[in-house]
Protein backbone atom coordinates (compact mmCIF):
# COMPACT_ATOMS: atom_id res chain seq x y z
CA UNK A 1 0.00 0.00 0.00
CA UNK A 2 1.40 3.41 -0.98
CA UNK A 3 2.22 5.76 1.87
CA UNK A 4 -0.41 8.52 1.67
CA UNK A 5 -0.14 12.15 2.66
CA UNK A 6 -2.31 13.94 5.22
CA UNK A 7 -4.28 17.11 4.47
CA UNK A 8 -5.42 19.91 6.78
CA UNK A 9 -6.32 23.63 6.77
CA UNK A 10 -4.96 25.26 9.96
CA UNK A 11 -1.54 23.71 10.32
CA UNK A 12 0.71 20.83 9.34
CA UNK A 13 3.82 19.12 10.71
CA UNK A 14 5.94 16.39 9.14
CA UNK A 15 8.61 14.74 11.30
CA UNK A 16 10.45 11.39 11.45
CA UNK A 17 8.95 10.48 14.84
CA UNK A 18 5.24 10.70 15.52
CA UNK A 19 5.73 12.15 19.00
CA UNK A 20 7.52 15.16 17.50
CA UNK A 21 4.83 15.58 14.85
CA UNK A 22 2.14 15.57 17.54
CA UNK A 23 4.08 18.06 19.70
CA UNK A 24 4.18 20.52 16.82
CA UNK A 25 0.58 19.86 15.81
CA UNK A 26 -0.70 20.58 19.32
CA UNK A 27 1.07 23.95 19.34
CA UNK A 28 -0.62 24.82 16.04
CA UNK A 29 -4.01 23.74 17.43
CA UNK A 30 -3.52 26.09 20.37
CA UNK A 31 -2.84 29.06 18.11
CA UNK A 32 0.92 28.92 17.83
CA UNK A 33 2.56 29.64 14.51
CA UNK A 34 4.72 27.36 12.35
CA UNK A 35 8.00 28.55 13.88
CA UNK A 36 6.78 27.89 17.41
CA UNK A 37 5.51 24.48 16.32
CA UNK A 38 8.90 23.72 14.77
CA UNK A 39 10.71 24.50 18.03
CA UNK A 40 8.30 22.29 20.00
CA UNK A 41 8.81 19.44 17.52
CA UNK A 42 12.59 19.96 17.49
CA UNK A 43 12.75 19.75 21.29
CA UNK A 44 10.51 16.69 21.46
CA UNK A 45 12.48 14.79 18.85
CA UNK A 46 15.68 15.33 20.84
CA UNK A 47 14.14 12.99 23.41
CA UNK A 48 12.36 10.63 21.01
CA UNK A 49 15.22 10.18 18.50
CA UNK A 50 18.43 10.61 20.53
CA UNK A 51 20.53 8.62 18.06
CA UNK A 52 19.75 11.14 15.31
CA UNK A 53 19.88 14.51 17.05
CA UNK A 54 20.32 16.11 20.45
CA UNK A 55 20.91 19.37 22.28
CA UNK A 56 24.62 18.83 21.60
CA UNK A 57 24.13 19.14 17.83
CA UNK A 58 23.62 21.77 15.12
CA UNK A 59 20.62 22.98 13.12
CA UNK A 60 19.70 24.87 9.94
CA UNK A 61 16.47 26.70 9.10
CA UNK A 62 14.74 27.87 5.93
CA UNK A 63 11.72 30.01 6.74
CA UNK A 64 9.26 31.41 4.21
CA UNK A 65 7.28 34.22 5.75
CA UNK A 66 3.69 35.06 4.72
CA UNK A 67 5.12 38.09 2.86
CA UNK A 68 7.08 35.73 0.60
CA UNK A 69 10.46 36.59 2.13
CA UNK A 70 12.67 33.52 2.61
CA UNK A 71 15.09 33.68 5.53
CA UNK A 72 17.89 31.33 6.55
CA UNK A 73 19.22 30.63 10.05
CA UNK A 74 22.66 29.05 10.40
CA UNK A 75 22.92 27.39 13.82
CA UNK A 76 26.27 25.73 13.26
CA UNK A 77 28.84 25.58 16.05
CA UNK A 78 32.52 26.28 15.55
CA UNK A 79 35.66 24.47 16.72
CA UNK A 80 36.65 25.09 20.33
CA UNK A 81 39.51 27.26 21.55
CA UNK A 82 41.80 24.30 22.24
CA UNK A 83 40.96 22.50 18.97
CA UNK A 84 44.19 23.18 17.12
CA UNK A 85 45.99 20.90 14.68
CA UNK A 86 49.00 20.92 17.02
CA UNK A 87 46.78 19.75 19.90
CA UNK A 88 45.78 16.62 17.97
CA UNK A 89 49.25 16.03 16.50
CA UNK A 90 50.84 16.26 19.94
CA UNK A 91 48.44 13.54 21.11
CA UNK A 92 49.65 11.31 18.29
CA UNK A 93 46.72 11.69 15.91
CA UNK A 94 47.03 12.12 12.14
CA UNK A 95 43.27 12.58 11.87
CA UNK A 96 40.55 13.62 14.28
CA UNK A 97 39.15 10.67 16.29
CA UNK A 98 35.64 9.70 15.26
CA UNK A 99 34.27 9.14 18.78
CA UNK A 100 34.93 10.26 22.31
CA UNK A 101 35.94 13.61 23.86
CA UNK A 102 38.34 14.54 21.05
CA UNK A 103 35.49 14.13 18.55
CA UNK A 104 33.34 16.51 20.63
CA UNK A 105 35.27 19.54 19.45
CA UNK A 106 32.59 21.98 18.28
CA UNK A 107 30.10 24.15 20.15
CA UNK A 108 26.50 22.89 19.79
CA UNK A 109 24.55 25.38 17.69
CA UNK A 110 21.01 23.98 17.60
CA UNK A 111 19.68 25.81 20.68
CA UNK A 112 21.06 29.09 19.32
CA UNK A 113 18.98 28.46 16.21
CA UNK A 114 15.88 27.92 18.33
CA UNK A 115 16.53 31.33 19.85
CA UNK A 116 16.58 33.10 16.48
CA UNK A 117 13.57 31.10 15.29
CA UNK A 118 11.54 32.24 18.30
CA UNK A 119 12.61 35.85 17.74
CA UNK A 120 11.25 35.53 14.21
CA UNK A 121 8.11 33.85 15.56
CA UNK A 122 7.42 36.79 17.87
CA UNK A 123 7.98 39.27 15.04
CA UNK A 124 5.25 37.43 13.16
CA UNK A 125 2.80 37.55 16.05
CA UNK A 126 3.78 34.43 17.98
CA UNK A 127 2.96 34.57 21.67
CA UNK A 128 3.44 30.99 22.86
CA UNK A 129 5.51 30.82 26.09
CA UNK A 130 8.79 28.94 25.88
CA UNK A 131 7.70 26.71 28.76
CA UNK A 132 4.72 25.55 26.69
CA UNK A 133 6.92 24.78 23.68
CA UNK A 134 9.29 22.67 25.79
CA UNK A 135 6.46 20.95 27.66
CA UNK A 136 6.28 17.86 25.38
CA UNK A 137 10.05 17.34 25.57
CA UNK A 138 9.98 17.65 29.36
CA UNK A 139 7.11 15.16 29.68
CA UNK A 140 8.83 12.66 27.39
CA UNK A 141 12.12 13.02 29.23
CA UNK A 142 10.45 12.59 32.62
CA UNK A 143 8.66 9.41 31.52
CA UNK A 144 11.62 7.93 29.67
CA UNK A 145 11.49 7.08 25.99
CA UNK A 146 10.72 3.86 24.17
CA UNK A 147 13.44 2.69 21.78
CA UNK A 148 12.18 3.38 18.26
CA UNK A 149 12.49 1.10 15.26
CA UNK A 150 15.20 3.35 13.85
CA UNK A 151 17.18 3.40 17.10
CA UNK A 152 16.94 -0.38 17.45
CA UNK A 153 18.09 -0.82 13.86
CA UNK A 154 21.03 1.46 14.51
CA UNK A 155 22.38 -1.06 17.02
CA UNK A 156 22.52 -3.74 14.34
CA UNK A 157 25.51 -1.95 12.78
CA UNK A 158 29.12 -2.45 13.77
CA UNK A 159 29.73 1.28 14.05
CA UNK A 160 27.07 1.81 16.72
CA UNK A 161 28.17 -1.25 18.65
CA UNK A 162 31.75 0.02 18.68
CA UNK A 163 30.95 3.27 20.50
CA UNK A 164 33.17 3.73 23.53
CA UNK A 165 32.72 7.19 25.02
CA UNK A 166 32.10 8.66 28.47
CA UNK A 167 28.52 8.15 29.61
CA UNK A 168 27.31 6.27 26.53
CA UNK A 169 26.92 2.76 27.95
CA UNK A 170 25.14 4.07 31.05
CA UNK A 171 22.68 6.06 28.95
CA UNK A 172 21.95 3.82 25.97
CA UNK A 173 22.94 0.23 26.78
CA UNK A 174 21.45 -2.26 29.22
CA UNK A 175 24.05 -4.41 30.90
CA UNK A 176 26.43 -3.54 28.12
CA UNK A 177 24.01 -4.73 25.44
CA UNK A 178 21.79 -2.74 23.04
CA UNK A 179 18.18 -2.27 24.11
CA UNK A 180 15.40 -3.93 22.16
CA UNK A 181 12.60 -2.20 20.28
CA UNK A 182 10.11 -0.66 22.69
CA UNK A 183 12.39 -0.76 25.76
CA UNK A 184 11.87 2.38 27.84
CA UNK A 185 15.17 4.10 28.61
CA UNK A 186 15.81 6.75 31.23
CA UNK A 187 17.02 10.10 29.90
CA UNK A 188 19.27 10.85 32.86
CA UNK A 189 19.18 14.55 33.68
CA UNK A 190 17.79 15.66 30.32
CA UNK A 191 14.36 16.49 31.78
CA UNK A 192 15.99 18.79 34.32
CA UNK A 193 17.96 20.47 31.55
CA UNK A 194 14.80 21.21 29.58
CA UNK A 195 13.07 22.45 32.75
CA UNK A 196 15.96 24.80 33.47
CA UNK A 197 15.80 26.15 29.91
CA UNK A 198 12.05 26.65 30.27
CA UNK A 199 12.58 28.67 33.46
CA UNK A 200 15.72 30.62 32.60
CA UNK A 201 15.40 30.92 28.82
CA UNK A 202 17.35 29.36 25.97
CA UNK A 203 20.28 31.74 26.44
CA UNK A 204 21.05 29.80 29.63
CA UNK A 205 22.39 27.04 27.39
CA UNK A 206 25.33 29.26 26.43
CA UNK A 207 25.73 31.96 29.06
CA UNK A 208 24.00 30.60 32.15
CA UNK A 209 23.91 27.61 34.47
CA UNK A 210 23.42 25.01 31.74
CA UNK A 211 26.36 26.41 29.77
CA UNK A 212 28.54 26.29 32.87
CA UNK A 213 27.64 22.66 33.57
CA UNK A 214 28.20 21.60 29.96
CA UNK A 215 31.61 23.28 29.93
CA UNK A 216 32.58 21.67 33.24
CA UNK A 217 31.72 18.20 31.93
CA UNK A 218 33.58 18.82 28.68
CA UNK A 219 36.65 19.92 30.61
CA UNK A 220 36.45 16.85 32.82
CA UNK A 221 36.41 14.41 29.88
CA UNK A 222 39.08 16.27 27.89
CA UNK A 223 37.16 18.02 25.11
CA UNK A 224 38.88 21.04 23.50
CA UNK A 225 35.69 23.16 23.86
CA UNK A 226 35.77 25.62 26.79
CA UNK A 227 33.25 27.83 28.60
CA UNK A 228 34.31 30.95 26.69
CA UNK A 229 33.40 29.21 23.42
CA UNK A 230 29.83 28.83 24.66
CA UNK A 231 29.68 32.40 25.90
CA UNK A 232 30.72 33.75 22.49
CA UNK A 233 28.40 31.62 20.40
CA UNK A 234 25.50 33.12 18.43
CA UNK A 235 23.49 31.61 15.58
CA UNK A 236 23.43 33.90 12.53
CA UNK A 237 21.12 34.98 9.73
CA UNK A 238 22.45 34.60 6.19
CA UNK A 239 20.99 34.81 2.71
CA UNK A 240 19.88 31.39 1.43
CA UNK A 241 21.16 30.00 -1.84
CA UNK A 242 18.53 30.03 -4.58
CA UNK A 243 18.09 29.06 -8.19
CA UNK A 244 15.35 29.64 -10.72
CA UNK A 245 14.25 26.57 -12.68
CA UNK A 246 11.32 26.03 -15.05
CA UNK A 247 9.25 24.61 -12.21
CA UNK A 248 9.90 27.52 -9.83
CA UNK A 249 12.45 28.96 -7.44
CA UNK A 250 14.35 26.60 -5.14
CA UNK A 251 16.10 27.56 -1.91
CA UNK A 252 18.73 25.74 0.09
CA UNK A 253 21.38 26.39 2.71
CA UNK A 254 24.72 28.06 1.88
CA UNK A 255 28.17 26.80 2.99
CA UNK A 256 29.33 25.22 5.21
CA UNK A 257 26.44 22.92 4.18
CA UNK A 258 26.10 20.95 0.96
CA UNK A 259 23.02 22.92 -0.10
CA UNK A 260 25.04 23.98 -3.14
CA UNK A 261 25.21 20.35 -4.26
CA UNK A 262 21.46 19.88 -3.84
CA UNK A 263 20.71 22.85 -6.11
CA UNK A 264 23.39 21.85 -8.59
CA UNK A 265 21.90 18.39 -9.05
CA UNK A 266 18.47 19.77 -9.87
CA UNK A 267 19.84 22.45 -12.18
CA UNK A 268 21.98 19.96 -14.09
CA UNK A 269 19.22 17.35 -14.22
CA UNK A 270 16.74 19.84 -15.69
CA UNK A 271 19.11 20.36 -18.65
CA UNK A 272 19.03 16.62 -19.39
CA UNK A 273 15.30 16.90 -20.30
CA UNK A 274 14.42 13.37 -19.15
CA UNK A 275 10.78 12.69 -19.82
CA UNK A 276 9.75 10.14 -17.19
CA UNK A 277 10.67 8.85 -13.76
CA UNK A 278 11.90 5.46 -12.53
CA UNK A 279 13.67 4.05 -15.59
CA UNK A 280 17.35 3.96 -16.49
CA UNK A 281 17.47 7.54 -17.78
CA UNK A 282 15.97 8.88 -14.54
CA UNK A 283 18.33 7.07 -12.18
CA UNK A 284 21.39 7.47 -14.41
CA UNK A 285 20.65 11.17 -14.91
CA UNK A 286 20.39 12.02 -11.22
CA UNK A 287 23.37 9.81 -10.30
CA UNK A 288 25.60 11.43 -12.92
CA UNK A 289 24.40 14.92 -11.96
CA UNK A 290 25.26 14.00 -8.36
CA UNK A 291 28.82 13.12 -9.34
CA UNK A 292 29.26 16.49 -11.08
CA UNK A 293 27.76 18.35 -8.09
CA UNK A 294 29.86 16.49 -5.50
CA UNK A 295 33.10 17.38 -7.30
CA UNK A 296 32.17 21.06 -7.21
CA UNK A 297 31.00 20.84 -3.59
CA UNK A 298 34.24 19.26 -2.42
CA UNK A 299 36.26 21.99 -4.10
CA UNK A 300 34.18 24.92 -2.87
CA UNK A 301 32.29 24.31 0.39
CA UNK A 302 33.91 25.46 3.60
CA UNK A 303 33.15 27.90 6.44
CA UNK A 304 31.03 30.69 4.97
CA UNK A 305 33.43 33.32 6.26
CA UNK A 306 36.41 31.61 4.59
CA UNK A 307 34.96 30.94 1.13
CA UNK A 308 37.30 31.35 -1.84
CA UNK A 309 34.53 30.94 -4.44
CA UNK A 310 31.10 32.52 -4.73
CA UNK A 311 28.62 29.59 -4.55
CA UNK A 312 26.13 31.53 -6.67
CA UNK A 313 28.57 31.48 -9.59
CA UNK A 314 27.95 27.73 -9.91
CA UNK A 315 24.17 28.16 -9.98
CA UNK A 316 23.79 29.86 -13.36
CA UNK A 317 22.17 28.57 -16.56
CA UNK A 318 25.60 28.54 -18.19
CA UNK A 319 27.08 26.46 -15.38
CA UNK A 320 24.21 23.96 -15.49
CA UNK A 321 24.53 23.67 -19.25
CA UNK A 322 28.28 23.09 -19.02
CA UNK A 323 27.92 20.36 -16.39
CA UNK A 324 25.05 18.66 -18.25
CA UNK A 325 27.09 18.52 -21.46
CA UNK A 326 29.85 16.70 -19.56
CA UNK A 327 27.48 13.82 -18.71
CA UNK A 328 27.57 10.72 -20.90
CA UNK A 329 23.93 9.68 -21.34
CA UNK A 330 24.91 6.01 -21.75
CA UNK A 331 27.97 5.48 -19.52
CA UNK A 332 28.75 5.99 -15.84
CA UNK A 333 31.51 8.44 -14.95
CA UNK A 334 34.34 7.18 -12.71
CA UNK A 335 33.50 6.83 -9.04
CA UNK A 336 34.01 6.94 -6.03
CA UNK A 337 34.70 10.35 -4.62
CA UNK A 338 35.33 10.92 -0.90
CA UNK A 339 32.02 10.76 0.89
CA UNK A 340 30.52 11.49 4.27
CA UNK A 341 27.98 9.83 6.53
CA UNK A 342 25.42 11.25 8.87
CA UNK A 343 22.44 10.78 11.16
CA UNK A 344 20.00 13.62 11.20
CA UNK A 345 16.36 14.61 11.57
CA UNK A 346 14.44 16.86 9.17
CA UNK A 347 11.05 18.30 9.94
CA UNK A 348 8.70 20.86 8.45
CA UNK A 349 5.79 22.94 9.68
CA UNK A 350 3.29 25.25 8.04
CA UNK A 351 0.34 27.30 9.23
CA UNK A 352 -2.69 28.94 7.64
CA UNK A 353 -0.96 32.33 7.37
CA UNK A 354 1.48 30.96 4.78
CA UNK A 355 4.42 30.67 7.19
CA UNK A 356 6.44 27.59 6.16
CA UNK A 357 9.49 26.09 7.89
CA UNK A 358 12.03 23.56 6.62
CA UNK A 359 14.34 22.58 9.46
CA UNK A 360 17.11 20.06 10.03
CA UNK A 361 19.14 19.24 13.16
CA UNK A 362 21.79 16.64 13.67
CA UNK A 363 24.54 14.98 15.70
CA UNK A 364 26.31 13.86 12.49
CA UNK A 365 26.93 10.12 13.16
CA UNK A 366 24.53 8.04 15.22
CA UNK A 367 24.83 9.35 18.79
CA UNK A 368 27.46 11.83 17.55
CA UNK A 369 30.68 11.66 19.54
CA UNK A 370 29.00 9.18 21.89
CA UNK A 371 29.78 11.44 24.85
CA UNK A 372 26.79 11.82 27.18
CA UNK A 373 27.36 14.63 29.68
CA UNK A 374 26.31 13.52 33.19
CA UNK A 375 25.19 16.88 34.61
CA UNK A 376 22.79 17.64 31.73
CA UNK A 377 22.12 14.38 29.85
CA UNK A 378 23.26 16.06 26.63
CA UNK A 379 24.80 14.02 23.80
CA UNK A 380 27.61 15.88 22.04
CA UNK A 381 27.96 15.82 18.27
CA UNK A 382 31.04 14.74 16.31
CA UNK A 383 30.57 17.10 13.37
CA UNK A 384 34.16 18.27 13.77
CA UNK A 385 35.50 15.00 12.35
CA UNK A 386 34.92 16.58 8.92
CA UNK A 387 37.88 18.88 9.62
CA UNK A 388 41.30 17.93 8.29
CA UNK A 389 44.63 18.13 10.12
CA UNK A 390 46.22 19.08 6.79
CA UNK A 391 46.61 22.90 6.74
CA UNK A 392 46.25 22.89 2.94
CA UNK A 393 42.87 21.12 2.98
CA UNK A 394 39.62 22.87 2.02
CA UNK A 395 38.43 22.48 5.63
CA UNK A 396 41.49 22.53 7.91
CA UNK A 397 40.94 22.45 11.66
CA UNK A 398 41.22 25.87 13.32
CA UNK A 399 39.66 27.24 16.53
CA UNK A 400 36.53 29.20 15.63
CA UNK A 401 36.12 27.56 12.23
CA UNK A 402 32.81 25.95 11.25
CA UNK A 403 32.95 22.36 9.95
CA UNK A 404 31.54 21.05 6.68
CA UNK A 405 27.91 19.93 7.01
CA UNK A 406 25.96 17.39 4.99
CA UNK A 407 22.75 19.05 6.24
CA UNK A 408 20.68 20.86 3.61
CA UNK A 409 17.02 21.74 4.27
CA UNK A 410 15.12 22.60 1.07
CA UNK A 411 12.23 24.86 0.14
CA UNK A 412 10.62 25.73 -3.20
CA UNK A 413 8.19 28.31 -4.52
CA UNK A 414 6.60 26.54 -7.48
CA UNK A 415 5.38 28.32 -10.58
CA UNK A 416 1.78 27.20 -9.95
CA UNK A 417 1.71 28.82 -6.48
CA UNK A 418 2.49 25.81 -4.31
CA UNK A 419 5.07 26.19 -1.54
CA UNK A 420 7.05 23.02 -0.88
CA UNK A 421 9.22 22.42 2.19
CA UNK A 422 11.12 19.18 1.86
CA UNK A 423 14.13 17.44 3.31
CA UNK A 424 15.75 14.27 4.50
CA UNK A 425 18.50 12.83 6.64
CA UNK A 426 21.13 10.46 5.31
CA UNK A 427 24.52 12.16 5.05
CA UNK A 428 25.87 11.94 1.51
CA UNK A 429 22.45 10.79 0.31
CA UNK A 430 20.64 13.99 1.24
CA UNK A 431 21.00 15.95 -2.03
CA UNK A 432 20.32 12.79 -4.05
CA UNK A 433 17.10 12.08 -2.17
CA UNK A 434 16.02 15.72 -2.41
CA UNK A 435 16.44 15.57 -6.19
CA UNK A 436 14.53 12.31 -6.43
CA UNK A 437 11.64 13.56 -4.28
CA UNK A 438 11.43 16.93 -6.05
CA UNK A 439 11.54 15.61 -9.60
CA UNK A 440 8.99 12.88 -8.93
CA UNK A 441 6.54 15.24 -7.28
CA UNK A 442 7.07 18.42 -9.27
CA UNK A 443 8.39 17.42 -12.69
CA UNK A 444 6.54 14.14 -13.15
CA UNK A 445 3.37 14.79 -11.14
CA UNK A 446 3.66 11.83 -8.76
CA UNK A 447 1.41 12.29 -5.68
CA UNK A 448 3.37 13.49 -2.65
CA UNK A 449 3.05 10.34 -0.55
CA UNK A 450 3.91 8.10 -3.48
CA UNK A 451 6.89 10.26 -4.43
CA UNK A 452 8.41 9.53 -1.01
CA UNK A 453 7.24 5.92 -0.92
CA UNK A 454 8.73 4.89 -4.28
CA UNK A 455 12.08 3.03 -4.29
CA UNK A 456 15.24 5.05 -3.81
CA UNK A 457 18.98 4.68 -4.12
CA UNK A 458 22.15 5.98 -2.51
CA UNK A 459 25.47 6.64 -4.22
CA UNK A 460 28.46 6.83 -1.88
CA UNK A 461 29.09 6.11 1.77
CA UNK A 462 26.52 6.68 4.46
CA UNK A 463 25.54 5.23 7.83
CA UNK A 464 29.14 4.26 8.51
CA UNK A 465 29.41 1.90 5.55
CA UNK A 466 32.71 1.72 3.71
CA UNK A 467 30.84 0.98 0.48
CA UNK A 468 30.85 3.66 -2.22
CA UNK A 469 28.76 1.84 -4.80
CA UNK A 470 25.25 2.52 -6.09
CA UNK A 471 22.78 0.75 -3.80
CA UNK A 472 19.14 0.39 -4.80
CA UNK A 473 16.08 -0.79 -2.94
CA UNK A 474 14.67 -4.02 -4.29
CA UNK A 475 11.56 -2.53 -5.91
CA UNK A 476 13.33 -1.09 -8.96
CA UNK A 477 12.47 -2.82 -12.26
CA UNK A 478 15.04 -5.46 -13.15
CA UNK A 479 15.41 -4.04 -16.66
CA UNK A 480 16.50 -0.67 -15.22
CA UNK A 481 18.96 -2.38 -12.84
CA UNK A 482 20.56 -4.35 -15.68
CA UNK A 483 20.89 -1.24 -17.86
CA UNK A 484 22.63 0.54 -14.99
CA UNK A 485 25.08 -2.33 -14.65
CA UNK A 486 25.78 -2.40 -18.38
CA UNK A 487 26.39 1.36 -18.29
CA UNK A 488 29.23 0.81 -15.85
CA UNK A 489 27.53 1.54 -12.51
CA UNK A 490 28.70 -0.62 -9.59
CA UNK A 491 25.17 -1.65 -8.60
CA UNK A 492 24.03 -3.48 -5.50
CA UNK A 493 20.36 -4.30 -5.04
CA UNK A 494 19.49 -4.43 -1.35
CA UNK A 495 17.21 -7.16 -0.04
CA UNK A 496 14.81 -4.69 1.55
CA UNK A 497 11.91 -3.02 -0.22
CA UNK A 498 12.29 -0.12 2.24
CA UNK A 499 15.75 0.41 3.71
CA UNK A 500 16.72 3.03 6.30
CA UNK A 501 20.02 3.55 4.50
CA UNK A 502 17.99 5.61 2.01
CA UNK A 503 17.20 8.21 4.63
CA UNK A 504 14.02 9.62 6.16
CA UNK A 505 12.46 12.02 3.67
CA UNK A 506 9.46 14.24 4.23
CA UNK A 507 7.55 17.18 2.83
CA UNK A 508 4.91 19.79 3.60
CA UNK A 509 3.04 21.59 0.83
CA UNK A 510 0.97 24.77 1.00
CA UNK A 511 -1.49 24.68 -1.88
CA UNK A 512 -2.87 27.91 -3.43
CA UNK A 513 -6.38 27.10 -2.14
CA UNK A 514 -5.11 27.08 1.45
CA UNK A 515 -4.95 23.31 1.83
CA UNK A 516 -1.89 22.03 3.71
CA UNK A 517 -0.46 18.63 2.86
CA UNK A 518 2.18 16.68 4.77
CA UNK A 519 3.89 13.31 4.71
CA UNK A 520 6.93 11.63 6.21
CA UNK A 521 8.87 8.58 5.15
CA UNK A 522 7.58 5.02 5.74
CA UNK A 523 11.27 4.23 6.37
CA UNK A 524 11.04 6.32 9.57
CA UNK A 525 8.93 6.29 12.74
CA UNK A 526 7.06 9.43 11.80
CA UNK A 527 4.39 10.94 9.61
CA UNK A 528 2.29 14.02 9.14
CA UNK A 529 0.12 15.60 11.81
CA UNK A 530 -2.36 18.33 10.90
CA UNK A 531 -5.18 20.39 12.31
Amino acid sequence: MVHESLKARRGMVAAPHWLAAEAGRDVLKEGGNALEAAVAAAAAIVVAYPHMNHLGGDGFWLVREPSGKVRYIEACGYAGTKATRAFYRDLGHDKIPERGPLAALTVPGAVGGWMLALEAARALGGRMPLARLLEPAIALARAGTAVSRSQAWRFTTERAMAIEAPGFAEAYLIGGKPPKLGTVLSTGRLAGTFEQLARAGLDDFYRGDIGREIAADLDRIGSPVVRADFERYRAVLREPLSVRLKSGTLFNSPPPTQGLAALLILGIYERLAIRQAEGFDFVHGIVEATKRAVRIRDRVVTDFERLKHDPASFLTPEAFEREARAIDRKRAAPWPEPAGAGDTIWLATADASGLVVSYIQSLYWEFGSGCVLPRTGIVMQNRGVSFSLDPKAVNPLEPGRRPFHTLCPALAELADGRILAFGTMGGEGQPQTLATLFTRYVDYGVPLGEAIDRPRWILGRTWGSTLTNLRLESRFPEVAVERLRKAGHDVEVLADAYNEVMGHAGAVVCHPDGTLEGVHDPRSDGGGAGC
